[in-house]
């Protein structure tokens, strides 16, 4: 049964998510195709114990950005699931887009849209979706700081079943450091504060080249939620170290 519920909701999601992505390319008047550029990256992940207990966790994730003249769409997926003695004991499964339009050198407005099912947390779906403005303060060789403040709307779902919906402030930082030419870092941190919970989501990233195309990287995910049912963390991590693909 929770199987076909989340079926469902995934569904409802990829949906509304499909909606918005419309709304903006309707609004975008986008440039002829000579301006057009698409990067995109996929990866996997794994890690394996044995002994006294058999256990496996699988992370995958996908990116895919559209640059235009003055607008950038961004796709992203990612996926963890944890199974252990063949049982699945949990999954995590989010998906996001934005879209960015350039007003200056250093300036654009965002429209922001978010999906997660996440069995590891408090809260066993979540949609968001947001409007604003973005302002880029560093944007160097080796260097790039991007913060963003928005508003929008927030739908939630606890693990009792418990619905809520507010709207939301959102705020983001999006860090990018070039080390070398093979290594680089990267730090994400994204707010979102209504009058039912505040989320925070940190992601820090190491992808150092293996050859080609493919990077190896180190990732660690933290989620903070201010608002949860009793007997459940405030806090849920992940570490992973995956194989990427860019392309």
């Amino acid at each position: 049964m929770r199987s076909t519920l989340s079926t469902r909701r995934l569904r409802r999601r990829l949906v509304s998510l499909s909606l918005l992505l419309v709304a903006t390319n309707a609004l975008a008047q986008a440039p002829s195709g000579d301006e057009e550029g698409i990067l995109g990256s996929a990866s996997l992940g794994y890690l394996a114990t044995s002994g006294n207990t058999d256990s496996t966790n699988a992370n995958a994730a996908f990116e895919l950005t559209w640059t235009l003249e003055t607008w950038a769409h961004e796709f992203r997926a990612r996926a963890v699931k944890a199974r252990s003695d063949e049982v699945t004991t949990a999954q995590s499964y989010t998906a996001g887009y934005q879209g960015r339009r350039e007003t200056g050198d250093r300036s654009y407005f965002f429209v922001a849209g978010d999906w997660e099912q996440d069995e590891f947390s408090a809260y066993d779906n979540r949609t968001s979706e947001a409007i604003g403005y973005g302002r880029r303060f560093i944007d160097t060789e080796r260097h790039e700081l991007n913060a963003e403040v928005g508003a929008g709307a927030r739908q939630l779902e606890r693990i009792d079943g418990t619905k809520e919906g507010d709207a939301i402030v959102r705020a983001a930082l999006d860090y990018a450091w070039t080390i070398n030419g093979t290594t680089s870092f990267s730090h994400e941190l994204t707010i979102e504060s209504g009058a039912t919970n505040t989320s925070t989501v940190s992601l820090s990233e190491l992808r150092a080249r293996l050859f080609g195309m493919v990077n190896l990287v180190l990732s660690y995910r933290v989620r903070h939620n201010s608002d949860v049912l009793p007997g459940t963390e405030k806090i849920d991590r992940f570490t992973a170290i995956s194989v990427e693909y860019e392309f």
